[in-house]
């Protein structure tokens, strides 16, 4: 199994090598040269197996000849222990044929857990057997941050540097970011929204004499193993509700594409899902794409659902390799010219191709505030707003297959949108019921390439 870069002018590598590498050097995403298929037969017998069980069924074939069996068990285990449900990913019923996919029981209450507790230890298995040290560097509007710090604190052969926007994320998030004492973390506030935190951490890629030097690594969904990983729960809840025997839906809020991508790739593996719908909040630069077949950036206003307020969705890049026949070449002048110009026209083959793999919606503050507002009325489940975004957009979807909305995110991760929907503070979990007194540890930094290299060189020199 070889990984290929969108844009066509990177060498093919390892599954071992394009996860320790992160962004190709030609500054495309890895994808796999071909998507195993899974026979119906395989599917149906992941009915009432563990989740880590399924988890390893699922993603071994990707994997090639990097782990060995047991090496990639262990390391399965190791990064579910601490989920806070059995289940890991359980399912909720909230109306007739619509259910909700919990997601948030890890060690940081969000979806990013599932993928990244894994990197954490396949990061860790693989460095030590290469005895070698990277630096991470990821963005984050919310999630991934405070879930890479989760998985990589304290691990010999790391540095992690996490940049976030300064101000644009909730309290909870930052604060389990910056409050780790573990000297191999550090939490960067930046001046600027998501998108500016993502082109500085692409720009550290594309500086190769930089990236060289820190032996620079990347966590973010423009990790394939991040995507891979993402993948099985969709497995594990389609076959909990009778796949591959009857197919299924999924809604997903997604503000930089790569949650809903693991589902396509799910899809391609043979499960059988009838409508992926990308579920986007007033920042629907993905919406606006799908319907009118231009994607065009227009800014990122802030709202209660931050972690979905992008207008460059990374992982867009791998379904647009896809869509245009895995033409590298014309992605990469799509690239360019959304770089230069602030977006691009979709060609008219490509769309249609887009069009029938998702649908799309998308909820207003209001509309967000409603849904949490409704369903906990109607049910007594309390969801955050990024999951309320999805059940909103779910809701107005007509399909004749069980619905799965994502929720992606612990109410307690955004109290005040949820107490001003439902007159309910959610509290956090019992072991953090602390993260208010713990004390912080940031670094304010300019939207600067040069300060932000700096702080990284000296800080892994400390």
């Amino acid at each position: 199994m070889k990984y290929i870069s969108t844009r066509g002018q990177a060498p093919a590598l390892s599954f071992e090598e394009a996860m320790l590498t992160g962004l190709a050097r030609d500054g495309g995403l890895y994808v796999p040269e071909s998507i195993p298929v899974m026979p119906e037969s395989d599917i149906a017998a992941l009915a009432g197996l563990t989740y880590e069980e399924a988890a390893f069924r699922v993603m071994w074939p990707f994997l090639g000849e990097s782990f060995g069996e047991a090496e990639f068990r262990a390391a399965i285990g190791r990064a579910y222990a601490g989920f806070g449900h059995p289940a890991r990913a359980p399912l909720t019923q909230l109306g007739p044929n619509h259910f909700l996919l919990e997601l948030f029981h890890g060690p940081t209450l969000a979806f990013k857990d599932f993928a990244m507790q894994l990197i954490g230890q396949l990061f860790e298995v693989a460095l030590k057997r290469r005895g070698e040290r990277v630096t991470i560097v990821g963005a984050t509007s919310g999630d991934t941050g405070s879930a890479a710090i989760e998985a990589f604190r304290g691990l010999d052969a790391v540095d992690v540097f996490i940049l976030f926007p300064h101000g644009r994320v909730s309290e909870v998030q930052r604060r389990q970011m910056t409050t780790p004492t573990e000297s191999n973390v550090h939490a960067l506030a930046v001046d600027g929204d998501f998108d500016a935190c993502q082109a500085r951490l692409k720009d550290m890629f594309n500086h190769f004499e930089f990236r060289d030097e820190v032996r620079l690594a990347g966590v973010n969904s423009i990790n394939w193993a991040r995507v891979l990983a993402q993948v099985v729960y969709y497995f594990t809840s389609a076959v909990s509700l009778g796949a591959p025997h009857r197919p299924v839906s999924f809604t997903v809020p997604t503000g930089n594409f790569g949650d809903i991508f693991a589902g396509y790739i799910a899809g391609r593996m043979g499960l059988p899902i009838r409508q992926l719908t990308i579920a986007t909040n007033q920042n629907d630069i993905l919406h606006r794409a799908l319907t009118s077949g231009g994607y065009v950036t227009s800014g990122v206003t802030p709202s209660i659902s931050p972690s979905m307020d992008i207008q460059v969705s990374s992982n867009f890049e791998r379904a647009l390799f896809d869509a245009y026949g895995r033409d590298g070449n014309a992605v990469a002048q799509l690239m360019d010219e959304l770089k230069g110009q602030g977006g691009f026209t979709i060609s008219q083959g490509a769309i249609d191709i887009l069009r029938e793999t998702f649908a799309s919606g998308r909820a207003s503050e209001n509309e967000t505030s409603a849904a949490i507002a409704t369903t906990f009325a109607e049910t007594g489940e309390i969801l955050c707003p990024h999951s309320a975004v999805g059940v909103k957009v779910a809701q107005e979807q007509s399909v004749d297959t069980p619905m799965i909305t994502l929720a992606t995110a612990h109410p307690a991760k955004f109290p005040d949108a949820v107490e001003a929907a439902t007159g309910q503070r959610p509290p956090l979990p019992n072991r953090m019921a602390d993260l208010y007194e713990r004390p912080e540890r940031v670094t304010r930094v300019a939207n600067d390439l040069d300060a932000l290299e700096k702080i990284i060189r000296e800080g892994r020199a400390s």
